[in-house]
């Protein structure tokens, strides 16, 4: 299956976003062959153009295979148009959610298969926000299958880490490691420490802060097979859970995210959650954030030395923290993501076991100048891109991770780069049964 190259020569992929996700993407799919094209492109063409120059100095002359385009992720036919315009076949979304309906329409409209990491917002329940969900994370692009299904075209949505990778995972667990499973829990910690100049400690997060209010503040989602979708209190149910590899034991708690809208679908568990170690302090700014309602989304008319000017207090969050895609090498540590899975294994006997992907700050930067979180995020599309390249992966409508077979992704990830692989070796841990 590795050396199988069904379309590798038809495969011309439209990148929406060159920021940190999307700078590592064309950074990873530069070490590819899949692809006959990669249209980078970004509001401010200059980003798109200074990650094409990075790949051509580490990797030569491309030869066209990486051009740069400006396009606006927030109108659905600037998306389309561009795509027309280079027979873009994909569309990788790697811009904010905010923008996901937009890119989603303009790949339907342009006949183009779609791959995204993070899925259509949420909004909570009018009345009940803490027990009862509103609308879901995803919920938008599930709501217009029927539409990808009779143009006979895929969005893969939720392919990044997590969702994403975690996804993969629980899918391998649910078909190779599991007879019967209770709980799919993702599990994501880290023990990343950013430093200013003078080698102090400071706040600066490793991942887009609009998402990041999004995902923290928003009421958390489990799902429960008795119960269906329901929700509970930002940052409930503390545990600590004790990652490998060096991370140690971190503090995680409930926090809104995909896998919990995905794994329900495609997999067969009791209870699904998404635990995130986020920090006393992490939380108390947060906290702080929404007190101040600077975590809104709604602009507000600001005073300036140029009259007044309309600003969300959250996108003012954003231009006031350092660009996660900058703080890479003032950065020391490593991330972990997986899923924690419990149940029955193919024995019949209790099993749990984590299954995780660990990702070195150190050696990103020094082989890709990305750090870690976001090329740990951007690795798995490109896999997923790959084996929808090969024909490996197939499939149409809106899918997420789960509706494919995890072997595959798991095998082309962890193989060695000498022998066609990506040379990402994934971990499976048993740990005592509870």
């Amino acid at each position: 299956m590795l050396n199988s190259r069904v379309s590798v020569d038809r495969m011309r992929i439209l990148l929406v976003g060159a920021g940190g996700v999307g700078d590592a993407f064309a950074k990873i799919a530069a070490t590819r062959s899949f692809f006959e094209l990669c249209v980078v492109s970004d509001f401010d063409i200059s980003r798109a153009e200074k990650t094409i120059s990075w790949v051509e100095a580490k990797h030569g002359p491309q030869n066209g295979r990486f051009i740069a385009a400006r396009i606006d992720a927030s109108n659905a036919q600037s998306a389309a148009e561009l795509a027309r315009t280079h027979s873009a076949t994909h569309i990788m979304n790697a811009v904010e959610p905010k923008f996901v309906p937009t890119i989603f329409a303009g790949a339907l409209a342009a006949g183009a298969d779609y791959v995204d990491m993070a899925m259509s917002l949420s909004e909570p329940h009018p009345t009940n926000p803490l027990e009862e969900t509103g609308v879901k994370l995803g919920d938008d692009q599930f709501a217009q299958a029927p539409d990808w299904e009779g143009a006979r075209r895929l969005a893969l949505v939720g392919m990044g880490v997590e969702p994403g990778l975690s996804d993969v995972m629980a899918r391998y667990a649910a078909d190779y490691l599991f007879s019967e499973i209770d709980e799919l829990g993702t599990r994501d910690g880290a023990n990343l420490v950013v430093r200013n100049e003078a080698g102090e400690e400071i706040f600066a997060p490793s991942f887009s802060i609009w998402t990041t209010i999004e995902e923290c503040l928003n009421p958390p989602v489990i799902w429960e097979k008795d119960r269906g979708w329901f929700t509970t209190a930002p940052f409930s149910e503390p545990e600590t859970f004790v990652f490998p590899e060096g991370i140690g034991p971190v503090e995680c708690v409930n926090v809104e995210h995909e896998e919990v809208l995905l794994m329900p679908r495609w997999i067969d568990a009791k209870r699904v959650t998404f635990k995130y170690g986020l920090g006393d302090e992490f939380i108390g700014i947060l906290k702080t954030l929404h007190q101040l309602g600077l975590d809104q989304t709604t602009p507000l008319k600001v005073r300036s030395a140029a009259g007044p000017v309309m600003v969300a207090p959250r996108d003012v969050v954003a231009a006031g923290l350092p660009d996660p895609a900058t703080i890479g090498p003032r950065m020391t540590g490593k991330t972990c993501a997986g899923v924690w899975v419990t149940g029955r294994g193919l024995d019949g006997e209790p099993r749990e076991v984590y299954l995780y992907h660990v990702s070195d700050n150190e050696w990103t930067m020094a082989e890709f100048q990305a750090q870690c979180v976001v090329w740990q995020t951007a690795l798995n599309p490109v896999i997923a891109l790959e084996l929808l390249a090969t024909g490996v992966w197939s499939g149409v409508g809106v899918l997420g991770p789960e509706a494919f077979d995890a072997k595959p992704f798991l095998t082309l990830m962890a193989t060695p780069i000498a022998e066609g692989g990506y040379g990402q070796v994934w971990g499976l841990e048993d740990r005592p049964v509870a």
